[in-house]
């Protein structure tokens, strides 16, 4: 609980399209900083998606409860970021840094954040120094042309990955 007696409120968000081992990493540690952990599973325009947002929220639930994680729920959404925290009554957003290159977008967006709401903070978190080369676009290209995605998410998600590639056919010549 927070100094007032509230509970605190946290919202991390992102497309999980698919969610990987560094992303429970965040879910797994974010969910300690809170009282409630609001995962957000949102679609990103400029991301072309493997899986629906229905599909990316079926997996993070599953997710989180093989986690065992009791003070986290999975919510979907398509609005801005801070509307959606202040519906969910968020005082602070959990962001995951890989490395620079996400410090500095991540840094912009925190600004641009604070400037629209001022009450709710942005908390980042570095990934785990082993996770810190998993992204979700890289996973899918992986997998896109045949590679194993086995040390980069669940086996459960490495499922879903592989049947919707061979769904969708695999990229590449060999």
């Amino acid at each position: 609980m927070a100094a007032n007696g509230q509970e605190r409120i946290g919202v991390y968000p992102g497309t999980f399209d698919p969610i990987t081992l560094g992303h429970a990493d965040i879910i797994r540690r974010g969910a300690k900083l809170v009282d409630r952990l609001i995962i957000g599973v949102t679609t990103n325009p400029s991301k072309n998606p493997l899986f629906t947002p229905e599909e990316r929220i079926a997996m993070v639930e599953r997710e989180v409860a093989s986690l065992g994680i009791e003070n986290a729920t999975v919510v979907g959404f398509n609005a801005l970021l801070m509307k959606f925290a202040q519906v969910q009554g968020a005082t602070v957003i959990v962001r995951g840094l890989r490395a620079v290159a996400d410090f500095e977008y991540e840094y912009q967006m925190a600004g641009m954040n604070q400037q629209l709401n001022a009450a709710i903070e942005t908390v980042f978190l570095m990934a785990d120094v082993g996770l810190q080369p998993i992204a979700s676009k890289l996973v899918k290209e992986i997998a896109m042309f045949g590679g194993d995605i086995a040390k980069f998410v669940s086996p459960a998600v490495r499922e879903d990955v592989v049947a919707r590639i061979a769904k969708n056919g695999l990229l590449g010549d060999y």
